[in-house]
Protein backbone atom coordinates (compact mmCIF):
# COMPACT_ATOMS: atom_id res chain seq x y z
CA UNK A 1 0.00 0.00 0.00
CA UNK A 2 1.34 3.50 -0.57
CA UNK A 3 2.70 5.14 2.05
CA UNK A 4 1.65 8.89 1.25
CA UNK A 5 -2.44 7.53 0.31
CA UNK A 6 -2.40 6.46 4.01
CA UNK A 7 -1.04 9.91 5.20
CA UNK A 8 -3.39 11.62 3.17
CA UNK A 9 -5.81 9.34 4.61
CA UNK A 10 -5.18 9.92 7.74
CA UNK A 11 -4.29 13.71 7.71
CA UNK A 12 -7.97 14.12 6.12
CA UNK A 13 -9.51 12.41 8.93
CA UNK A 14 -7.41 14.45 11.38
CA UNK A 15 -8.82 17.82 9.77
CA UNK A 16 -12.24 16.22 9.22
CA UNK A 17 -12.51 15.71 13.04
CA UNK A 18 -10.44 18.98 14.11
CA UNK A 19 -13.80 20.42 11.98
CA UNK A 20 -16.19 18.72 13.41
CA UNK A 21 -14.96 19.42 17.25
CA UNK A 22 -14.94 23.37 16.05
CA UNK A 23 -18.74 22.88 14.82
CA UNK A 24 -19.84 21.15 17.97
CA UNK A 25 -17.77 23.94 20.22
CA UNK A 26 -19.63 26.68 17.98
CA UNK A 27 -23.06 25.19 18.13
CA UNK A 28 -22.96 24.36 22.08
CA UNK A 29 -25.78 25.89 23.93
CA UNK A 30 -24.32 28.73 24.85
CA UNK A 31 -26.39 29.77 28.30
CA UNK A 32 -26.43 26.13 29.46
CA UNK A 33 -23.69 25.48 32.10
CA UNK A 34 -21.17 23.08 32.17
CA UNK A 35 -22.46 21.91 35.86
CA UNK A 36 -25.55 21.65 34.63
CA UNK A 37 -24.87 19.23 31.82
CA UNK A 38 -23.03 17.33 33.94
CA UNK A 39 -25.37 16.43 36.21
CA UNK A 40 -27.48 14.99 34.17
CA UNK A 41 -24.94 12.23 33.53
CA UNK A 42 -26.27 9.85 35.75
CA UNK A 43 -29.53 9.98 34.25
CA UNK A 44 -28.18 9.61 30.97
CA UNK A 45 -26.27 6.20 31.56
CA UNK A 46 -29.66 4.81 33.25
CA UNK A 47 -31.02 5.94 29.94
CA UNK A 48 -28.17 4.02 28.03
CA UNK A 49 -28.33 0.94 30.71
CA UNK A 50 -32.10 1.11 29.54
CA UNK A 51 -31.70 1.04 25.64
CA UNK A 52 -29.22 -1.37 26.01
CA UNK A 53 -30.47 -3.89 27.86
CA UNK A 54 -33.74 -3.90 26.01
CA UNK A 55 -34.20 -6.56 23.50
CA UNK A 56 -36.97 -4.83 21.82
CA UNK A 57 -34.71 -1.61 21.01
CA UNK A 58 -33.58 -1.95 17.56
CA UNK A 59 -29.97 -3.51 17.24
CA UNK A 60 -28.14 -0.99 15.49
CA UNK A 61 -29.17 1.77 18.16
CA UNK A 62 -27.86 -1.45 21.16
CA UNK A 63 -24.72 -1.80 18.96
CA UNK A 64 -24.32 2.10 18.97
CA UNK A 65 -24.68 2.70 22.24
CA UNK A 66 -22.19 0.08 23.12
CA UNK A 67 -19.82 1.60 20.85
CA UNK A 68 -20.47 4.38 22.60
CA UNK A 69 -19.49 3.19 25.89
CA UNK A 70 -16.61 1.60 24.62
CA UNK A 71 -15.27 4.92 22.88
CA UNK A 72 -15.31 6.71 26.09
CA UNK A 73 -14.12 4.00 28.56
CA UNK A 74 -11.05 3.24 25.96
CA UNK A 75 -7.94 4.51 26.66
CA UNK A 76 -7.01 5.33 23.20
CA UNK A 77 -8.25 9.09 21.83
CA UNK A 78 -7.53 10.60 18.72
CA UNK A 79 -6.82 13.60 21.30
CA UNK A 80 -5.15 13.00 24.40
CA UNK A 81 -7.98 13.99 27.47
CA UNK A 82 -4.46 15.36 29.52
CA UNK A 83 -4.64 18.29 26.51
CA UNK A 84 -7.35 21.05 28.29
CA UNK A 85 -10.84 21.55 26.91
CA UNK A 86 -10.16 19.69 23.83
CA UNK A 87 -9.10 16.08 25.51
CA UNK A 88 -12.33 15.11 26.83
CA UNK A 89 -14.06 16.93 23.71
CA UNK A 90 -13.60 14.21 21.50
CA UNK A 91 -15.47 12.10 23.54
CA UNK A 92 -18.55 14.09 23.85
CA UNK A 93 -18.68 14.66 19.86
CA UNK A 94 -18.94 10.79 19.59
CA UNK A 95 -21.69 10.74 22.76
CA UNK A 96 -23.62 13.34 20.62
CA UNK A 97 -23.45 12.00 17.76
CA UNK A 98 -24.51 8.56 18.50
CA UNK A 99 -27.20 10.24 20.85
CA UNK A 100 -28.36 11.71 18.48
CA UNK A 101 -28.84 8.71 15.78
CA UNK A 102 -30.25 7.11 18.70
CA UNK A 103 -32.63 10.04 18.76
CA UNK A 104 -33.68 9.96 15.27
CA UNK A 105 -34.01 6.02 15.47
CA UNK A 106 -36.19 5.67 18.47
CA UNK A 107 -37.82 8.89 18.81
CA UNK A 108 -38.00 11.18 21.43
CA UNK A 109 -40.99 9.73 22.76
CA UNK A 110 -39.71 6.66 23.59
CA UNK A 111 -36.81 8.49 25.37
CA UNK A 112 -39.12 10.21 27.49
CA UNK A 113 -40.72 7.12 28.72
CA UNK A 114 -37.35 5.76 29.43
CA UNK A 115 -36.41 8.85 31.43
CA UNK A 116 -35.77 9.04 34.89
CA UNK A 117 -34.50 12.04 35.61
CA UNK A 118 -36.59 15.57 35.69
CA UNK A 119 -38.09 17.14 33.18
CA UNK A 120 -35.98 19.97 32.85
CA UNK A 121 -33.05 17.31 32.25
CA UNK A 122 -34.85 15.33 29.67
CA UNK A 123 -35.49 19.17 28.14
CA UNK A 124 -31.69 19.81 28.47
CA UNK A 125 -30.87 17.19 27.02
CA UNK A 126 -33.11 17.27 23.75
CA UNK A 127 -31.15 20.69 22.94
CA UNK A 128 -27.97 19.16 23.23
CA UNK A 129 -28.50 16.46 21.24
CA UNK A 130 -31.62 17.96 18.88
CA UNK A 131 -35.28 17.67 19.28
CA UNK A 132 -36.61 17.47 15.26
Amino acid sequence: MDLQLVAGILLGLVALWAVMLVLFWALRPKDVPIRELLGLIPDVLRLLRSLIGDRTAPLDVRVVLVGLIAWILSPIDLIPEFIPVLGPLDDVVVAVVALRYVRRRVGVEDLRRRWVGTPDGFALLLRVIGAS
